[in-house]
């Protein structure tokens, strides 16, 4: 019999995870199942805790619960401790659950190993200032930037992220409009603004021409902040389909003990995507 997994969200029926998911269970000759699990702020806690009690063994958390999914965790990875949220769920030997978030190994392995970027003295920009922003944060410290500048709408709110952040590494948040320095290296946004066909109010003199722009959101066609960043002189615009992917290869590795590759995943979900 099968291990059961799956994704649980609200909505959650456009999610590529069982897809990815599958595709690693076959590369590695996993026995396992992968579904999706449509529950409302509501019926969350009672749902997971009936998933793991009836046998589930893991469990990808992703909005709008990310923030609640610590309080049901039984502890907590330092890296879901740091950001603050989980996207991951573990039944372990023991009967607890593990809490675990994988975002920010998923983001550092797709700019550093898939994309080949240097982080170390770099000057980074993140916009954006909430739960996507606080799950990579740690991570992108520890390849020791120059800098990472938080930019937001509401000042205060990077601000006081950025605070929590300082004894990390070299961090500082700002309003959006205010962001100074000229050009940066590497610019992410880790707003939902893609999600809606929005952009955020940036202005171009934080791009140059080696800087290389990458969106956390990902879609059929170019997101409005890719479209910005090209036309605005970039070196580089990128969705996030990679890191998408490694998130979910760090996650399997989490359940199954296991790190499944990842190159050919990518190259199928970017064929099935773009063809959908």
């Amino acid at each position: 019999m099968s291990d059961t997994y799956g994704v649980v969200g609200h909505p959650v029926a456009h999610s590529w995870s069982p897809f990815i998911h599958g595709l690693f269970a076959r590369e590695t000759g996993q026995s396992m199942t992968y579904r999706l699990y449509d529950f409302t702020p509501e019926e969350l806690e009672a749902q997971v805790r009936y998933f793991f009690e009836h046998g589930g063994r893991g469990l990808n958390i992703t909005l709008p619960h990310k923030v609640a999914a610590v309080d049901l965790a039984t502890e907590l990875t330092t890296r879901a401790a740091h950001a603050g949220a989980v996207n991951t769920l573990a039944m372990q030997k023991d009967g607890t659950i593990l809490g675990d978030n994988t975002d920010g190994a998923g983001l550092v392995r797709d700019l550093c190993d898939n994309l080949g970027l240097v982080i170390i003295r770099r000057r980074i920009l993140i916009v954006g200032a909430g739960g996507a922003a606080r799950g990579v944060l740690a991570p992108l410290l520890s390849l020791e930037p120059q800098e990472i500048v938080i930019a937001n709408r509401t000042a205060e709110r990077a601000e006081n992220l950025a605070k929590a952040f300082q004894k990390v590494g070299p961090v500082q948040g700002v309003g959006i409009r205010y962001v100074s320095g000229g050009a940066f290296d590497l610019v992410i946004n880790a707003t939902s603004a893609s999600l809606t066909n929005d952009l955020p109010p940036m202005t171009s003199s934080i791009i140059g021409p080696e800087t290389v722009c990458y969106d956390m959101a990902y879609g059929k066609h170019d997101t409005p902040f890719v479209q910005w960043s090209l036309q605005n002189g970039c070196a580089r615009a990128v969705q996030g389909w990679g890191m998408l992917v490694e998130q979910a290869a760090e996650s399997f590795r989490v359940w199954r003990g296991m790190k499944p590759s990842t190159a050919s995943v990518l190259t199928a979900l970017k064929e099935r995507a773009l063809s959908a």
